[in-house]
């Protein structure tokens, strides 16, 4: 460690939530910014509060780990948030993530070594906010004076509340890098010298490949080929997150994989673009056929959904080729009469998509298609029309539980349509709560369909 350099400690948060399972998720922004530091030479320290295989763990036993680099969280069952005093709330409420004591430790250490010069805290999911709460006010506790800076999803969402209950000292939203020098120069006098906007398409097409080294042990890698998303589903605030979409070079998402697959012999990859097809003949279709002729054998999974107009036959037998094996579409629904949410795709090229992935290859158990679930006005009937005719169609049907999102034009009407107070606190939000419907059988209603 360089002492004439400042020291950042970026930490990822715990999650409190009724259930949490580590599908293929990395706090890619935090760590994207913990390369940028490095980059200029600035001291970066991580700590991952959900870190599956943190030291701590490994002497309880080796975590689960499924072929494809997913797993479990460790669990441990925690009282609700108070806001839920009075309402009956038949599930149980979890921190998922290393054990308190071995974070304090970890913050020990720090401390024992001279300690940060500045704290940047990320957030994900806006009803995980008690996590971040909790994360910081232990971070506090060993390092009170030191500046924290909390940035991510929740923090964007959720400003206001997050000014007022996370304890944090600068609250940033958006992605972080336009405000990135601002704070580095603010709180410890260290200019790395440059300038970024949400529009500069350079600056993000050259940053540094995110910090996956600094995980305990990495599993698999996430991937982002674009920012942002050309679509605005009334439901999703992507595109309140970020305004501009713009694609990288698919030369430079090449060599990334090539990067992770050579040097630390890395074999799944997660696409975390909103839009990986949009422009295909000038960017994924380009990509694909690199990976396909250049000899590696990576496998590939799109968590966040395929826009399903964009299947083409050339498509799917690229995605075959290239090493796809979880492919996601993002139907949301299969009554195409009322698609009021979204425009993204129509019935018949719903079932093109099908035809042309099979045709490619591409097996039932490869395939899913997500079913938004526990929207504002939704009737039940509605989503087991959908389910059973995503099932009759040769794919599997996944249901998507709808989160209310602040800044969506779906916001509205989820607070008009829900039994909790959305504005109140973002716990409401979850969508295990299912927040937006009235029916107190819901749950048995989707464990029977499930079952289907």
């Amino acid at each position: 460690m360089n002492s004439n350099q400042p020291h950042v400690l970026c930490v990822n948060p715990w999650i409190h939530d009724f259930a949490a399972f580590d599908f293929w998720a990395k706090p890619l922004g935090l760590l994207q910014i913990a390369a940028l530091l490095r980059k200029y030479e600035i001291n970066v320290s991580f700590i991952d509060c959900v870190d599956r295989f943190h030291p701590g763990q490994l002497k309880k036993g080796e975590p689960k780990l499924l072929p494809d680099g997913r797993g479990p969280y460790r669990k441990t069952v925690i009282d609700l948030p108070c806001v839920f005093d009075g309402k009956e709330v038949l599930k149980t409420y979890s921190r998922y993530g290393i054990d308190p004591d071995w974070f304090i430790q970890d913050l020990k250490t720090l401390k024992n070594n001279g300690g940060p010069d500045l704290i940047f805290v990320t957030s994900l999911m806006t009803y995980w906010a008690y996590g971040v709460k909790e994360t910081i006010s232990i971070i506090k506790e060993i390092f009170p004076e030191t500046p924290l800076v909390l940035g991510g999803i929740y923090a964007s969402l959720c400003t206001d509340h997050a000014k007022k209950h996370s304890q944090a000292d600068l609250i940033v939203s958006g992605s972080g890098f336009k405000d990135l020098n601002r704070i580095i120069k603010q709180y410890t006098q260290f200019d790395m010298g440059f300038d970024c906007h949400d529009n500069d398409f350079k600056f993000f097409e050259n940053l540094p490949y995110p910090a996956y080294d600094m995980l305990s042990k990495i599993t698999y890698i996430p991937l982002l080929t674009s920012m942002g998303c050309p679509f605005n589903c009334d439901y999703c605030a992507s595109s309140y997150l970020v305004p501009k979409f713009f694609q990288r070079s698919p030369e430079s998402v090449f060599k990334e994989i090539e990067y992770w697959y050579y040097k630390y012999k890395i074999k799944n990859f997660v696409f975390y673009d909103d839009a990986l097809l949009i422009n295909g003949e000038d960017h994924a279709f380009v990509l694909f056929e690199k990976i396909i002729n250049s000899g590696m054998q990576p496998f590939f999974h799109t968590p966040n959904a395929l826009h399903i107009r964009e299947i083409s036959k050339k498509a799917a037998k690229l995605m075959y080729d290239a090493g796809f094996k979880t492919i996601r579409l993002g139907l949301e629904t299969a009554d195409f009469n009322n698609r009021s949410f979204d425009k993204k795709v129509k019935e018949i090229e719903f079932y093109c998509a099908i035809d042309n992935l099979k045709k490619a290859g591409f097996k039932k158990s490869d395939m899913g298609a997500y079913l938004l679930c526990g929207l504002p006005g939704q009737s039940f009937s509605e989503v087991e029309d959908s389910f059973l005719k995503v099932k009759k169609c040769g794919i599997n049907p996944t249901l998507a539980y709808y989160t209310p999102i602040p800044h969506t034009k779906m916001w509205e009407k989820a607070k008009q349509n829900s039994k909790y107070d959305l504005e109140l606190d973002p716990v409401f939000s979850n969508n295990t709560l299912f927040p937006c419907s009235f029916d107190k059988n819901m749950t048995k209603q989707i464990a029977r369909i499930k079952n289907l």
